[in-house]
């Protein structure tokens, strides 16, 4: 049980990173921002019926903690990426694809 809940926690945190990337590059509170925070929790949702971690409450703390650090995670690499590309977008992917190949 606690190896499903250290991988379900790896996972959502990196499903998080590219979704607070996008975040990090729109006004807060508008549209595309609350899409950025939102769009992920049906796959976490999924990913805890699918591991079968189900909806303890001791899991919240971890997938909860595991959600915000990889949306801090992903502004966090938005705001490093502006300091060495000359220009950045939304997208993780391709920001990284253009600046680091």
């Amino acid at each position: 049980m606690i190896t499903q809940l250290i991988i379900v926690s790896l996972l959502v945190f990196l499903l998080n990173i590219p979704f607070g990337y996008w975040r990090g590059n729109v006004r807060r509170f508008s549209l595309q921002w609350v899409l950025a925070v939102h769009i992920p929790v049906p796959f976490i949702i999924a990913l805890r019926l699918f591991s079968g971690i189900g909806f303890a409450w001791f899991t919240y703390v971890f997938l909860v903690g595991a959600f915000f650090l990889g949306q801090r995670f992903g502004a966090y690499l938005l705001k490093r990426m502006k300091r060495t590309c000359k220009q950045t977008t939304s997208c993780l992917v391709m920001d990284a694809i253009r600046c680091y190949i």
